[in-house]
């Protein structure tokens, strides 16, 4: 007689961590606008949470993969904490003007609309994170945090402030350009996995 395996409780290590960068994240978004673009203490303490922050959701994912902590709660939770945290950061430097609206509308539709895909379709169609995916999650990341640390404030007006503005031009550029092809992609999978369970139940 085979035992019916122990599922895991969702008051978890990896849970609590994601749950608390939920949390947290909304006095991330404040620190980011109290500083009104000012480059001061608060903008220099916002990006270090965000970095902070998506180092913990690479931590808590590492952790619940290798104890065998991973819950339905988890799964739910895990994308929210991570679309409330980048479409923080995306909106709140299109409120100080220092990324335009048009990038930030097109990185939340993608990512809220495959997002919601994905909840609601979990129980039929399966698909694992894609290597695009993951690569558009770190180049997305990077620029974030590029775009969040005022490096060329420190040196205004000098070579270095402009090299700044280009590394955070091109970074942002390459992880929208990542954003649209990975969901392009997303869609034709589906698709994909459709025409096959089609042609199987034909």
């Amino acid at each position: 007689m085979t035992e019916t395996p122990v599922k895991p409780s969702n008051w978890n290590a990896p849970n609590i961590i994601t749950g608390a960068r939920i949390v947290a994240t909304p006095f991330f978004i404040w620190m980011l606008l109290a500083d009104h673009g000012q480059m001061g203490a608060l903008r220099w303490v916002a990006a270090v949470f965000f970095v902070v922050a998506i180092a913990t959701d690479a931590w808590d994912g590492h952790i619940a993969r290798s104890r065998g902590l991973i819950t339905d709660l988890g799964k739910l939770l895990d994308p929210i904490a991570d679309k409330f945290l980048t479409g923080g950061a995306l909106v709140g430097l299109s409120i100080l003007g220092e990324l335009p609206w048009w990038v930030t509308i097109v990185v939340l539709i993608r990512e809220i609309g495959i997002t919601v895909h994905r909840l609601f379709e979990a129980r039929t169609v399966v698909l694992a994170a894609a290597w695009m995916g993951k690569l558009k999650t770190v180049a997305q990341s990077v620029a974030i945090a590029l775009a969040l640390f005022p490096f060329a404030s420190l040196a205004s007006g000098t070579v270095f402030a402009d090299i700044m503005y280009w590394i955070n031009v091109v970074t942002m550029s390459i992880a929208v350009a990542l954003t649209i092809a990975s969901g392009i992609d997303y869609v034709i999978n589906v698709m994909k996995l459709r025409g096959n369970t089609t042609e199987k139940s034909a």
